[in-house]
């Protein structure tokens, strides 16, 4: 395929060729009235070849808006492309193709996709462009609006199936965890797909990320078991670590010499009184009543 990159089309300011064109208006309107006044019909090899001037040069006008461009072509052959805006004259005979260089968001619909694991999730994301060569946007793609929708979705659905929802381990990126991650390699994919277009990715983000409705309440549960197993287990841990520095300090402070039954009944109690998930009632051992 034969890649068209944008260059600078020839052009003329608009205003001095206007200017031009009413000049040659005027003589066009005196050689017809003299011809008329003085009944001479020779003035017409004069009027006719003069006319059809003026109507080709008025042909060459055009005008470009901010943040627009005018792709040029002269008989199938790109010949330029104008981004300055104001008022120009150009070849006649070329064709004069609008472009927009203004940014753009495109909006995906909510797609459905299975991630890493399998599981089905609906994603959506936002994609913000814009055309930074015409030529390319013009020539190397058949519609560059309907390219950017079908590969920016394309791109999604790819980034989707290579994260997993969502993941306990911390050092496994997941599309939940990790969305400034996941919007920079969207961004990346995406313009990747594009740079044939001519098109530049500003920005990308992800709109919407939700489990699939037919799993939603599974997987809902799915998380809250595994939130209360992690919970346990750091509560476990911090358990240990105080039981451990209590028996560590009694010990070193000498207040009390504990056998290790006693250490054993102290660990069990204090284990139950942190770990246990409702009010503990304590105990409070008075002695026996016999000695």
């Amino acid at each position: 395929m034969q890649t068209v990159t944008e260059t600078k089309a020839s052009r003329t300011n608009g205003y001095f060729l206007f200017a031009m064109l009413l000049f040659l208006v005027a003589i066009d309107i005196y050689v017809l009235r003299a011809g008329i006044l003085s009944n001479n019909t020779a003035v017409l090899w004069i009027f006719c070849p003069l006319t059809l001037l003026i109507i080709l040069c008025a042909a060459g006008f055009t005008v470009v808006q901010p943040n627009e461009a005018r792709v040029l072509i002269l008989f199938g052959k790109y010949i330029g492309s104008i981004r300055s805006a104001g008022f120009w004259w150009v070849n006649p005979f070329s064709t004069k193709s609008h472009v927009s260089l203004r940014i753009r968001n495109f909006a995906s619909e909510k797609i459905k996709v299975n991630d890493l694991h399998g599981n089905p999730v609906e994603i959506a994301a936002v994609i913000v462009w814009r055309v930074v060569d015409s030529s390319r946007a013009l020539f190397d793609v058949d519609n560059y609006v309907q390219f950017v929708d079908i590969q920016s979705e394309t791109a999604i659905r790819a980034l989707a199936s290579e994260y997993p929802y969502d993941t306990q381990a911390e050092d496994q990126p997941s599309l939940r965890g990790n969305v400034q991650e996941i919007s920079e390699k969207l961004q990346h994919a995406v313009q990747t797909r594009l740079e044939v277009a001519g098109v530049t990715v500003i920005e990308s983000r992800i709109s919407h990320l939700a489990y699939a409705p037919e799993i939603a309440q599974a997987m809902l549960r799915r998380q809250q078991a595994q939130a209360i197993i992690a919970a346990r287990q750091k509560i476990v841990e911090g358990a240990v670590g105080m039981v451990e520095s209590a028996l560590a300090s009694l010990s070193e402070k000498k207040i009390i010499e504990l056998d290790q039954d006693k250490k054993a009944t102290m660990v069990n109690n204090l284990m139950v009184a942190l770990v246990s998930d409702r009010e503990v009632s304590p105990i409070i051992n008075t002695g026996t009543l016999y000695q």
